[in-house]
């Protein structure tokens, strides 16, 4: 490939990543060319969630994001609801869910941890809440579950794309500790029955930088105030390797965890 050519192509996916939108939680633009791949991990969050909710009549599905996930759910629980904190998201899952007779509810954001801390449901509320990627306060969880009530959850554990935002911000990242073991003790201490657990290291693939933007794109609090064109020399560096190595890896962390409520706190 040619020294212009290469560089057309860098400025063409660039523009692209800039240019196509991002809604939802939804990375069909990625995925359905094969330019990103996830790995899978060693479990599937379906199967994981399927039995509690055919028992379940009361369901909350935490950070919707777009109904993307909670739709493939169904037939849903007689009484399903959803919350989202980003606005764009909440017309979004709105238009998905609605017809499916799901409620969302858009919630304020907390800047601060801890996060979720005033879900807007009654106490004992639900039977079962499911969370994927979503910050959750186990006390609030304790409150608006009915006993014996069941918490699923599937968390982006923190050393998730490590490599790939050390690379862009050309620093060593301190990398905090939020991993199976971290979250199972802090539902544990809420009084919390661990019913099954399960942690995964695994990685994305990109087959082109493009692909690289958009996906950072899509997820900015990974770096803050994060903007294409600002780490455009970055981005140039990962096209020359990509170029070279054909794609780019950078490890993808999941971990899982179906929870009882106990005792009250």
């Amino acid at each position: 490939m040619s020294g212009n050519t290469l560089e057309e192509m860098f400025e063409t996916y660039l523009e692209q990543a800039r240019n196509t939108p991002f809604t939802g939680w939804n990375f069909e633009y990625l995925t359905k060319t094969g330019r990103m791949v996830e790995a899978p991990v060693k479990w599937n969050y379906y199967n994981v969630v399927f039995p509690y909710l055919l028992r379940a009549e009361a369901m909350l599905d935490m950070g919707t994001g777009g109904g993307e996930i909670l739709s493939g759910f169904v037939p849903l629980p007689p009484s399903t609801y959803a919350t989202e904190q980003y606005k764009p998201n909440v017309t979004v899952a709105r238009e998905r869910l609605e017809p499916l007779g799901v409620k969302v509810f858009e919630i304020e954001e907390e800047k601060e941890p801890p996060f979720n801390t005033n879900l807007p449901f009654d106490d004992e509320f639900f039977d079962l809440i499911i969370s994927r990627h979503e910050a959750y306060y186990p006390r609030e969880l304790m409150r608006v579950l009915k006993p014996e009530g069941t918490f699923i959850t599937q968390q982006v554990g923190s050393i998730g794309v490590i490599n790939l935002k050390q690379f862009l911000t050309e620093k060593a990242e301190t990398v905090s500790n939020w991993n199976l073991y971290s979250a199972v003790e802090e539902l544990k201490s809420a009084r919390f029955k661990i019913l099954e657990q399960q942690e995964d290291i695994q990685f994305y693939r990109f087959y082109d930088v493009g692909a690289i933007a958009y996906f950072m794109k899509a997820i900015p609090w990974i770096i803050e105030d994060f903007r294409i064109d600002k780490y455009k020399d970055r981005f140039w560096e990962l096209h020359l390797q990509i170029q070279e190595r054909e794609f780019y890896d950078t490890p993808l962390h999941r971990f899982i965890i179906v929870a009882q409520k106990g005792s009250t706190v």
